[in-house]
């Protein structure tokens, strides 16, 4: 576990609600994630975690709540939602990269739409961040070429490539062959070694356990419990964290 060097919090959530139709899907979630910090969120599946996260970036639009970003509410109709996108990352599922486009155009195009940067500065930076995640042989590569665990390293030096204050993971491994899982995770793992703040989604619970500052527990749209990963993993007290984690029994939690 990395501790964070900083008691700053970046992201304030507040009472945070989400329906679609008549269905709240998130119920009353608030927590504070502090600058630097990795912040990981298990669950069962259906629970509401992966639409948490997407309300943070707003590619959900919350129904009621408050989300605060350096103290200032992101929902307020005044706020500037183009910065703050510009400023929150995130790394999907899916890994969403533009099949028309090879991994260093991936990595470049965000970049110069919408930072600006000159197209030798998106260069230099997509290079840079390619050969973090030992991607730079593949620049030339389309998506289509390269393997699942391969994409997801592209799509998370191309999230990096924006220098975000905030990287969102929505569980960043489901997709991918068993085999393929690890060189994701260890890409990851190099990356919180930088001080940069995370929060994940996962269904990985020994990376989970291994990675966090913070571990949230969600079902049913709510915060069941949260702590520290040794409280959470070792000595949970709520019924529904238990019967979650007994699950995991087998991967040496």
């Amino acid at each position: 576990m990395k501790m964070t060097n900083s008691n700053k919090k970046i992201l304030q959530i507040q009472h945070l609600q989400k329906k679609f139709g008549n269905n709240f899907v998130l119920k009353d979630i608030s927590f504070d994630v502090t600058q630097g910090e990795i912040l990981t969120i298990i669950g069962p599946s259906g629970g509401g975690k992966s639409t948490m996260l997407r309300c943070l970036n707003l590619l959900e639009e919350p129904y009621k709540g408050i989300i605060n970003f350096h103290d200032e509410n992101i929902l307020d109709p005044s706020f500037d939602r183009n910065l703050y996108r510009s400023k929150v990352g995130m790394v999907f599922q899916q890994f969403n990269l533009f099949n028309n486009k090879n991994v260093l155009q991936n990595c470049m195009v965000g970049q110069e739409l919408v930072l600006g940067r000159s197209k030798e500065e998106a260069k230099r930076i997509a290079i840079e961040n390619l050969k973090k995640v030992g991607m730079e042989p593949y620049i030339e590569a389309k998506p289509k070429q390269l393997s699942g665990g391969q994409q997801q390293r592209v799509a998370i030096a191309r999230a990096i490539s924006m220098n975000p204050e905030i990287l969102l993971f929505d569980e960043p491994t489901s997709a991918l062959d068993p085999e393929m899982v690890g060189e994701v995770l260890n890409t990851m793992n190099d990356l919180a070694k930088t001080g940069l703040t995370m929060i994940i989604v996962t269904h990985e619970m020994a990376f989970a356990r291994n990675i966090s500052d913070h571990v949230i527990f969600m079902s049913d749209g709510i915060i069941t419990e949260q702590g520290q990963p040794n409280e959470i993993f070792n000595h949970p007290q709520e019924e529904k964290t238990k019967k979650f984690l007994r699950n995991f029994k087998n991967e040496n939690l």
